[in-house]
């Protein structure tokens, strides 16, 4: 990429949809606001294609939006439907005139965190996952299975268990200071199944009780503690599903997503990994940067994981 190439990112997840206009290594302009449910679902392309408008449509005035050279989209349910992924990297190259990169959000975080190279990435947001693409580029997955069905260890399933424990204590179990840090969301446990009814995305409304677990651990709390201490163990057996039939020596991670910005949470985690032999690293970039990545520079490790369209696809 030229440092005078203008491209769009975007990272258009469940909860967030981020815009950034980079030219080179600089950043132009940014927007950001809120996500949709996945471009697998009726009429997918056509929301995020709405939305990542919408969005773009808030940059500050001024860019060279106009001089794009190309577009790249990390998009939430790419992994489902392969097809309405192409739809819509059609959608943004016909209406931009410049080649487009449509692919999935975790697979955009796995390019950011190793840029490009093979290994491994565990991704812990609202929910959780561990990639591993080998020296073939062939994808090893791990978990990220929603939160029915998996995302174990993840902020969702932290603050799952936090609310879990406060409603316990309020039963007569042990009694933890998160009884007090629920009280912000409700005046009564008694209510909290009532709240989270409520709520538009529950499983996000529980991963924002994660941080107050966090923080309660950090704390000494002793239930909060032990909530933390099973989500590190949980995501190391993550990691090591991941890593299994790797052969390239001691297991590397790099570890991505909201809760671990949290540095007594990445601390805990990078104990419990060296336990196992795995080895975390600090990623390189994050999913923007992937998505740049992507439309960029083809003939990546990770090629039959992205949907293009376009043409003069730079080398």
């Amino acid at each position: 990429m030229d440092a005078t190439d203008v491209v769009l990112v975007a990272d258009v997840g469940k909860s967030r949809c981020r815009v950034e206009l980079r030219a080179g290594d600089e950043l132009l302009g940014a927007a950001d606001q809120h996500g949709f449910p996945g471009v697998h679902i009726d009429n997918g392309p056509t929301l995020a294609f709405d939305l990542l408008l919408e969005t773009i449509a808030t940059l500050p005035p001024g860019l060279p939006v106009s001089t794009l050279t190309g577009v790249g989209a990390a998009v939430a349910g790419v992994e489902a439907s392969a097809e309405k992924s192409r739809e819509l990297a059609t959608m943004l190259a016909q209406h931009f005139g410049v080649p487009a990169a449509v692919l999935s959000d975790a697979t955009a975080a796995h390019l950011g965190a190793l840029q490009g190279a093979p290994g491994i990435s565990l991704i812990v947001g609202t929910g959780a996952v561990a990639f591993r693409f080998d020296e073939a580029g062939v994808l090893h997955r791990a978990d990220g299975w929603g939160p029915y069905l998996g995302d174990h260890g993840s902020g969702r399933w932290m603050g799952q268990q936090g609310l879990q424990a406060v409603l316990q204590a309020h039963d007569g179990g042990t009694a933890t200071s998160l009884s007090a840090a629920a009280g912000a969301l409700v005046e009564s446990p008694e209510h909290l199944p009532g709240w989270l009814a409520e709520q538009e995305n529950p499983y996000r409304a529980m991963a924002r009780f994660a941080p107050l677990v966090l923080h309660a651990a950090e704390a000494g709390d002793a239930v909060a503690h032990h909530i933390v201490d099973d989500a590190c163990a949980i995501l190391t057996s993550t990691v090591k599903l991941a890593a299994s039939g790797d052969a390239s020596g001691k297991p590397r991670v790099a570890v991505l997503g909201g809760v671990a910005a949290s540095g007594f949470f990445s601390g805990l985690l990078q104990k419990s990994l060296a336990s196992a032999g795995i080895e975390m690293v600090a990623p390189l970039g994050d999913g923007l940067d992937g998505a740049a990545l992507a439309a960029t520079r083809r003939g990546l490790l990770q090629e039959r994981y992205i949907h293009r369209d376009g043409t003069n696809w730079p080398d």
